[in-house]
This record gives C-alpha cells, structure tokens and sequence, in this order.
C-alpha cells in the first residue's frame, strides 16, 4: 500500500487536495533525508553553520511530513507549520547555495522542492 492509498482510504481525506498532500509530504519526506546527510557531510568537512542549518530543517520537514499524514486539520498548526516549513527550506537552500560541494546542491534543492510542495498545499487550501 502507498502512501496515496493510505490518504484515499483516510476518513478526513477530502479536506485536503490529495495529490498536494502527497507531494508535500514525499517532499518533506525526501528534503529531511537530503539535509541529514548534508549535515553529516558538512561537520566532515567543518561548514557547522551550514550543518546546523540542515539539521533545523531536516527536523522541521520531519514534523511537517508527520502531520501532515493525519489529514484531520484542527485549528492553523497545520497552516503554520507548512509556512514554518518553507521558511526553513529556504533558509538552508540560502545557505546550501553559498557551498559548491555536492551534497549542498543537493540539499539546496531539495529545499527549494518542498518549499514548493508546501506552498502549492497552501494554495489549494485558500
């Protein structure tokens, strides 16, 4: 079973648009892997700032995907942490781009692919 299954069979599942909601969350998903991993290469190589970045972010996507996977809103928090969310992302994609190493390109854009994953959520959700 898929994720999209899962959400299908959701009783809640109609209050958000499906195929948003599991993009936002694939994306979350993907960018905490991509800034883990960024985050172990920067401390390899001494870029802290950088590693705390993508540790913040990868931490806040983390929760965001968690969330977002009970699709039973209650209140703003799910509003306020996909904002939260994309302003995360695009702090540690700032960051990320000011490195040439691979893992930062990477996680750059991973960054700026769930900010718009979280942002094409919200829209759908005005």
């Amino acid at each position: 079973m898929s994720l999209r299954d899962a959400l299908d069979a959701h009783p809640q599942r109609d209050t958000f648009d499906l195929d948003e909601l599991v993009a936002a969350i694939e994306a979350a998903n993907t960018c905490a892997a991509v800034c883990s991993a960024c985050a172990d290469a920067d401390l390899e190589e001494g870029m802290v700032d950088c590693a705390r970045s993508c540790l913040d972010c990868a931490d806040v996507c983390r929760t965001t995907a968690a969330v977002l996977s009970r699709p039973a809103p209650s209140g703003d928090l799910w509003r306020t942490l996909l904002e939260t969310c994309v302003a995360a992302c695009e702090e540690c994609a700032n960051e990320c781009a000011d490195h040439d190493a691979g893992h930062c390109v990477a996680c750059a854009q991973a960054c700026r692919d769930c900010a718009q994953a979280c942002r094409a959520l919200l829209a759908v959700a005005d």
